[in-house]
């Protein structure tokens, strides 16, 4: 006599209950939920995309000639109506340059982070998987430019190559490897070493193969929420070189170039001051505010929170 299959019973409950229908979320839906519910990642998100508003739409809505811009006559006009944040020492629109100073200052930052990242990222797990001499000179290298403080490094890389903003973007992009690379090797360090590592060795997986879709996929986090925090610091680094000129050059309206043009107003005429450095503090902190969010949303200790 054969035996009949038997199907086992579901709980009528368990059909019933909710939570039991919804589909899991994904690691990247769960770290948007963490980020949107923290203070930090909502501020810095909501100021953030306000900043990359300004920069794509000013250009569009606003065309903008920096070389013809001035009213000598009105300068150093107090804020008004027509001119909300005032005019500068030439007469030109300080409101006007601010909107179109974020589109180049993003520019420099985010190009020269994108580049900067990739780099590091490559460098450092190669370093952190191969080890042996190959890690140990590009350690030393690192070491050596780390050295240095960053902004003297940039300064003297960007007046060996000349100032403008192509060089000024290598300079900032030279001297953040170190950094990130070093990170990115220590946690290939810690990686390489996990049983599921051995496994696709054993199996007869190629170093790259291994490299790329076991050791990189589990780097991307850090690497998000460190090149996020460095955007603040890459937008004072080109501050920085603008102020001394050796940056974006005028009329280029660049924010650290602006304030190096009024700083010898600063005691007759502080708005021309106030409002670039205002808003190199507004997009320096928000980005730095969306960096915190990011590493809280991604900390893989908190997966088991939302």
């Amino acid at each position: 006599m054969s035996a009949t299959p038997v199907t086992p019973s579901v709980p009528s409950a368990a059909l019933s209950d909710p939570l039991l229908a919804v589909a899991p979320r994904s690691m990247w839906q769960m770290a948007w939920r963490r980020l949107v519910r923290g203070a930090n990642g909502r501020i810095g998100l909501a100021v953030v995309l306000i900043v990359l508003l300004v920069s794509v739409v000013t250009p569009i809505i606003d065309p903008y000639d920096a070389t013809i811009d001035g009213d000598i006559a009105n300068s150093r006009q107090t804020p008004s109506l027509q001119h909300p944040f005032g005019l500068d020492f030439i007469g030109r629109d300080i409101f006007r340059r601010i909107m179109h100073g974020a589109r180049v200052s993003l520019s420099v930052a985010i190009a020269s982070i994108l580049v900067g990242t990739v780099f590091s990222t490559a460098i450092g797990m190669i370093a952190g998987y191969y080890g042996g001499i190959v890690d140990t000179l590009l350690q030393r290298l690192a070491e050596l430019m780390q050295a240095f403080p960053t902004i003297p490094l940039a300064i003297a890389i960007v007046a060996l190559a000349g100032p403008g903003l192509f060089n000024t973007v290598l300079a900032i992009t030279i001297v953040g490897i170190p950094g990130g690379m070093r990170v990115a090797r220590a946690l290939t360090l810690s990686l390489k070493t996990r049983d599921y590592i051995e496994a696709s060795r054993s199996l007869g997986a190629s170093n790259m193969s291994i490299i790329v879709r076991h050791i990189l996929p589990n780097l991307i986090s850090f690497v998000i929420v460190g090149a996020t925090l460095g955007v603040g610091g890459v937008i004072l680094t080109a501050a920085a070189l603008g102020f001394l000129g050796l940056g974006a050059q005028p009329p280029t309206p660049e924010w650290g170039v602006m304030i190096s043009d009024a700083v010898k107003f600063y005691r007759q005429s502080p708005h021309m001051v106030l409002f670039p450095g205002l808003a190199i503090v507004f997009t320096v902190l928000g980005f730095n505010l969306l960096g915190d969010g990011l590493r809280d949303a991604l900390d893989p200790s908190l997966s088991g929170s939302a």
